[in-house]
């Protein structure tokens, strides 16, 4: 029996993850910080990179479906024994490269050395590596930016966008991503590779808002304003203690088209990830 080892494992790539490997016979090691019940051919271990205590010495496959650069770290210094590894990052390495925030740039680059050591450390073990590289992550009502919107929208009963927010956008589902990782266990032309992965359909972030706003019932309303507008409402926002992590650089990024080519990926693996159909139960429910 195949064994995987499997990071971030109670998390939105994480959980469906575990579906694909168990229904073709594999024995999972899943890590999580939270102890969670044992099923056949499921063992959960409790813990937290990057000092997580092994619970083996040796699996066919890794998993990281967590932050890369704290896998690196555990990688790095680890004694395990895998063939191959299969880690997401995020394509927020190109997005946020040169952005005006600190935060952003730091960011940047700790995914900038944590792909670099996780190559490394993998060649100096003959094991080969793959990293995974999504954009907008949605699904499973536990991502950072469109459930996001989704609550502020129902909390308010309403979302204010700049006119300008045209930039595009190409979200991606959750399961696509654990499809995505399932299907390069064994292809060879994906070691040693980093891949971007968008999802199926491109279109403008007030497109996909109106979309994430549409699935909700009672439907929140849209309202587009000038930049001016839209900034006075951001300072008044942040004063009152909301959207503090929504900064200028994010601002600005609603104007800029993020848009990344998914063809190697379909070549290497078969890659063919959803058009954006989002529905109520993808977001969280309302407080």
């Amino acid at each position: 029996m195949k064994t995987a080892l499997v990071f971030g494992a109670s998390g939105q790539i994480g959980m469906p993850l575990l579906d694909r490997l168990r229904d073709d016979g594999w024995r999972v090691h899943a890590v999580s910080r939270d102890p969670r019940a044992e099923q056949p051919g499921l063992i959960w271990w409790p813990g937290e990179l990057p000092d997580f205590g092994l619970p083996a010495q040796q699996a066919d496959v890794i998993f990281s479906c967590g932050p890369l650069d704290l896998f690196a770290q555990w990688y790095a210094r680890s004694g395990i024994d895998a063939s191959r590894v299969i880690a997401f990052g995020s394509t927020s390495i190109e997005v946020k490269r040169g952005s005006a925030d600190a935060e952003e740039r730091d960011l940047v680059a700790r995914l900038r050395e944590a792909e670099r050591t996780l190559f490394e450390s993998a060649a100096a073990r003959g094991a080969a590596v793959t990293v995974l590289r999504p954009t907008l992550v949605y699904g499973s009502a536990r991502d950072r930016n469109l459930s996001r919107i989704a609550q502020v929208a129902q909390r308010f009963g309403r979302i204010v966008l700049p006119r300008d927010a045209t930039g595009l956008r190409q979200p991606v589902h959750a399961h696509d991503l654990a499809d995505a990782a399932f299907r390069c266990i064994d292809t060879e032309a994906t070691f040693g590779r980093t891949y971007a992965l968008p999802g199926g359909e491109t279109l403008s972030y007030r497109d996909m808002v109106a979309r994430v706003l549409g699935a909700l019932q009672p439907s929140p309303r849209l309202h587009e304003v000038p930049s001016p507008v839209f900034n006075l409402v951001l300072a008044l926002a942040h004063a009152a203690g909301f959207a503090l992590d929504f900064n200028e650089a994010a601002v600005a990024r609603m104007r800029s088209d993020l848009v990344f080519d998914p063809g190697d990926a379909q070549r290497d693996f078969g890659y063919a990830p959803r058009n954006f159909h989002p529905v109520a139960s993808m977001f969280p429910s309302p407080e």
